[in-house]
Protein backbone atom coordinates (compact mmCIF):
# COMPACT_ATOMS: atom_id res chain seq x y z
CA UNK A 1 0.00 0.00 0.00
CA UNK A 2 1.65 3.19 -1.25
CA UNK A 3 2.19 5.96 1.80
CA UNK A 4 -0.23 8.14 -0.19
CA UNK A 5 -2.92 5.90 1.11
CA UNK A 6 -1.87 4.78 4.48
CA UNK A 7 -1.69 8.33 5.23
CA UNK A 8 -5.19 9.15 3.62
CA UNK A 9 -6.90 6.77 5.34
CA UNK A 10 -5.17 7.43 9.01
CA UNK A 11 -6.70 10.55 9.18
CA UNK A 12 -10.24 9.48 7.78
CA UNK A 13 -9.84 7.17 10.92
CA UNK A 14 -9.43 10.57 12.75
CA UNK A 15 -12.30 11.96 11.29
CA UNK A 16 -14.14 8.25 12.49
CA UNK A 17 -12.79 8.41 15.76
CA UNK A 18 -13.58 11.62 16.37
CA UNK A 19 -17.57 10.00 16.61
CA UNK A 20 -18.53 13.35 14.83
CA UNK A 21 -20.63 14.38 11.76
CA UNK A 22 -18.89 11.87 9.62
CA UNK A 23 -19.06 8.68 11.88
CA UNK A 24 -22.70 9.23 11.81
CA UNK A 25 -23.69 9.94 8.65
CA UNK A 26 -21.35 7.58 6.27
CA UNK A 27 -19.36 5.24 8.61
CA UNK A 28 -18.90 3.07 5.83
CA UNK A 29 -16.99 5.00 3.60
CA UNK A 30 -14.62 3.25 2.13
CA UNK A 31 -11.38 5.12 0.31
CA UNK A 32 -9.78 3.12 -2.62
CA UNK A 33 -7.12 4.96 -4.13
CA UNK A 34 -5.44 7.85 -2.89
CA UNK A 35 -1.91 9.81 -5.09
CA UNK A 36 -0.79 13.10 -4.27
CA UNK A 37 -3.93 15.15 -5.09
CA UNK A 38 -6.53 12.81 -5.88
CA UNK A 39 -8.85 10.35 -3.86
CA UNK A 40 -10.85 7.29 -4.83
CA UNK A 41 -13.96 6.73 -2.65
CA UNK A 42 -17.22 4.35 -2.45
CA UNK A 43 -19.86 4.79 -0.49
CA UNK A 44 -23.13 2.09 -0.25
CA UNK A 45 -26.15 4.03 0.05
CA UNK A 46 -28.00 3.33 3.17
CA UNK A 47 -31.82 4.05 3.69
CA UNK A 48 -30.61 7.34 5.98
CA UNK A 49 -28.96 9.05 3.23
CA UNK A 50 -32.51 9.27 1.32
CA UNK A 51 -34.57 11.69 0.77
CA UNK A 52 -38.45 11.45 1.09
CA UNK A 53 -38.65 10.69 -2.40
CA UNK A 54 -36.22 7.63 -2.02
CA UNK A 55 -33.23 8.94 -3.66
CA UNK A 56 -29.87 10.21 -2.34
CA UNK A 57 -30.38 13.34 -0.35
CA UNK A 58 -28.78 16.42 -1.19
CA UNK A 59 -27.19 17.10 1.90
CA UNK A 60 -25.44 13.82 1.41
CA UNK A 61 -23.76 15.03 -1.30
CA UNK A 62 -22.91 18.31 0.19
CA UNK A 63 -21.72 16.42 3.02
CA UNK A 64 -19.48 14.41 1.05
CA UNK A 65 -18.12 17.46 -0.65
CA UNK A 66 -16.61 18.84 2.11
CA UNK A 67 -15.51 15.54 3.39
CA UNK A 68 -13.75 14.15 0.69
CA UNK A 69 -12.44 17.69 -0.36
CA UNK A 70 -10.62 17.34 3.11
CA UNK A 71 -9.38 14.31 2.33
CA UNK A 72 -8.34 15.23 -1.04
CA UNK A 73 -5.88 18.13 0.95
CA UNK A 74 -5.14 15.07 3.56
CA UNK A 75 -3.45 13.31 0.31
CA UNK A 76 -0.95 15.52 -0.08
CA UNK A 77 0.31 15.54 3.30
CA UNK A 78 -1.93 17.82 5.80
CA UNK A 79 -3.29 15.61 9.00
CA UNK A 80 -4.95 18.91 9.80
CA UNK A 81 -7.13 19.67 6.74
CA UNK A 82 -8.05 23.36 7.33
CA UNK A 83 -11.74 25.00 7.66
CA UNK A 84 -14.24 25.57 4.97
CA UNK A 85 -14.94 28.89 3.09
CA UNK A 86 -16.96 28.10 0.36
CA UNK A 87 -18.82 25.15 -0.47
CA UNK A 88 -21.16 24.17 -3.68
CA UNK A 89 -22.82 21.37 -5.20
CA UNK A 90 -24.49 20.34 -8.82
CA UNK A 91 -27.01 18.33 -9.30
CA UNK A 92 -27.17 16.68 -12.28
CA UNK A 93 -29.32 13.54 -11.99
CA UNK A 94 -30.87 11.08 -8.94
CA UNK A 95 -27.33 9.94 -7.25
CA UNK A 96 -28.82 6.14 -6.71
CA UNK A 97 -31.24 4.47 -4.17
CA UNK A 98 -30.67 2.07 -1.03
CA UNK A 99 -27.93 -0.43 -1.91
CA UNK A 100 -26.45 1.32 -4.14
CA UNK A 101 -22.85 2.04 -4.26
CA UNK A 102 -21.98 5.67 -4.99
CA UNK A 103 -18.35 6.48 -6.13
CA UNK A 104 -16.27 9.95 -5.69
CA UNK A 105 -13.39 11.00 -7.20
CA UNK A 106 -12.08 14.52 -5.43
CA UNK A 107 -9.45 16.39 -6.78
CA UNK A 108 -7.52 18.75 -5.12
CA UNK A 109 -7.16 21.39 -8.27
CA UNK A 110 -4.83 24.15 -6.08
CA UNK A 111 -3.55 25.05 -2.76
CA UNK A 112 -1.93 27.76 -1.88
CA UNK A 113 -0.17 28.99 1.57
CA UNK A 114 -3.66 29.66 2.65
CA UNK A 115 -6.49 28.32 0.57
CA UNK A 116 -7.29 25.23 -1.09
CA UNK A 117 -9.62 24.47 -3.83
CA UNK A 118 -11.04 20.88 -4.30
CA UNK A 119 -13.40 19.08 -7.18
CA UNK A 120 -15.43 16.42 -6.22
CA UNK A 121 -17.36 14.05 -9.22
CA UNK A 122 -19.91 11.66 -7.86
CA UNK A 123 -20.60 8.92 -10.05
CA UNK A 124 -23.40 6.61 -10.31
CA UNK A 125 -22.36 2.38 -10.66
CA UNK A 126 -22.80 2.72 -14.29
CA UNK A 127 -20.29 5.49 -14.52
CA UNK A 128 -22.22 8.39 -15.22
CA UNK A 129 -21.84 11.83 -13.29
CA UNK A 130 -24.67 12.47 -11.33
CA UNK A 131 -23.06 15.39 -9.24
CA UNK A 132 -20.22 17.55 -8.45
CA UNK A 133 -18.93 19.68 -5.48
CA UNK A 134 -16.72 22.17 -5.20
CA UNK A 135 -14.95 23.67 -2.18
CA UNK A 136 -12.39 26.02 -0.69
CA UNK A 137 -10.51 25.51 2.65
CA UNK A 138 -8.88 27.75 4.35
CA UNK A 139 -5.29 25.57 5.40
CA UNK A 140 -3.21 28.70 6.44
CA UNK A 141 -2.50 27.20 10.22
CA UNK A 142 -3.29 23.91 8.94
CA UNK A 143 -0.02 23.45 7.14
CA UNK A 144 2.29 23.99 9.48
CA UNK A 145 0.86 20.50 12.31
CA UNK A 146 3.78 18.15 13.38
CA UNK A 147 2.03 15.31 11.57
CA UNK A 148 1.88 16.68 8.24
CA UNK A 149 4.52 14.79 5.58
CA UNK A 150 5.28 15.24 2.26
CA UNK A 151 5.34 12.52 -0.02
CA UNK A 152 7.33 11.28 -3.12
CA UNK A 153 5.65 12.64 -6.33
CA UNK A 154 4.18 9.41 -7.17
CA UNK A 155 2.71 8.83 -3.38
CA UNK A 156 4.67 5.73 -2.73
CA UNK A 157 7.03 7.00 0.13
CA UNK A 158 6.97 9.68 2.74
CA UNK A 159 10.16 11.96 2.05
CA UNK A 160 9.75 13.71 5.12
CA UNK A 161 8.13 13.21 8.39
CA UNK A 162 7.06 10.24 9.80
CA UNK A 163 5.23 7.32 7.61
CA UNK A 164 2.86 5.76 10.47
CA UNK A 165 1.76 2.01 9.38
Amino acid sequence: MSACLRFTRRVWKSFIDNKGHDAQCFPNLVIHRAIPGSVDVSLKIEPYNLNRVGTVHGGLIMSLTDTLGSLAVASKGHYMTGVSTDIGASFVKPAGRTGDILHAKATLTAIGKSLAYTRVDFLNPGGDLVAYGYHTKYVGKSSSDPNNVKFSDDGEKVVEGQDVN
